[in-house]
């Protein structure tokens, strides 16, 4: 149940997650243009839904990076991670296609490749490799330490899936304007590789020259702070 639960909360967690970008990005939706707030709280929002759906069959890493970081950390083998992996970019692909069948007709009116391609898959506000990877490696390094960081207070039950929430948007608010903050790369391949291949209408390249950023920069996030958690 572990797997299925991993694959489950990953396509909640991309269909909140990218269905929030979805209404603020596309045209002649209630919520268009409502700004990076509202996308923030709502990627926060979709962490803590998902995690607490799926969190009663499964451990809900719902991020590649942050099984990377458990199996790094010894909790976790590296057979169940990889199983995770599949489990998670599976999730992450559904829960796009999702979205774009939800809101078809909003992408049948969109004239904006970017702006369509953002409601798949992140990209940065000014393109710098170093900047941007760098970007994401400090997102991640924050949100995995802090992950493995709460764990050293006693908390009542499910409390834990809020800290995280608040994480997810702390990091959205302070770090996530130059990249638009993946922090997992199943978030960002997963449905990429759905925007190249969905027949959208109008939707230009899907940036595959930026796609290892998103991939590299959490997964090295990730383990730097695994290093450091083993410091204290």
């Amino acid at each position: 149940m572990d797997v299925f639960g991993e694959f489950l909360g990953t396509a909640l967690l991309i269909l909140l997650g990218n269905g929030v970008v979805a209404g603020v990005v596309l045209p002649k939706t209630k919520n268009n243009n409502a700004g990076w707030i509202v996308i923030t709280a709502g990627w926060a929002f979709a962490v803590m839904i998902a995690a607490y759906i799926s969190g009663n069959i499964a451990p809900a890493h719902l991020n590649p990076a942050v099984s990377l970081a458990f199996a790094v950390k010894g909790d976790i083998s590296w057979a169940t991670f990889g199983s995770y992996v599949v489990a998670q970019m599976a999730g992450a692909m559904l829960g796009t296609t999702l979205v774009w069948l939800m809101h078809k007709p909003h992408y049948d009116e969109a004239t904006d490749p970017a702006g369509i391609l953002g409601t798949f898959a992140t990209g940065p506000a000014i393109r710098n490799d170093a900047s941007n990877v760098l970007s994401e490696i400090l997102g991640t390094f924050v949100l995995v330490l802090a992950i493995l960081s709460f764990g050293f207070y006693e908390m009542a039950n499910g409390l834990g899936t809020i800290c995280v929430a608040f994480t997810i948007w702390g990091l959205g608010l302070s770090l996530g304007g130059t990249t638009g903050y993946a922090l997992n790369p199943a978030r960002d391949l997963g449905p990429r590789i759905m925007h190249a291949i969905l027949p959208l209408k109008g939707k230009g390249d899907s940036d595959w020259s930026y796609a290892w950023i998103p991939v590299v920069g959490p997964l090295v996030g990730a383990v730097l702070a695994v290093l450091v958690y083993g410091l204290f």
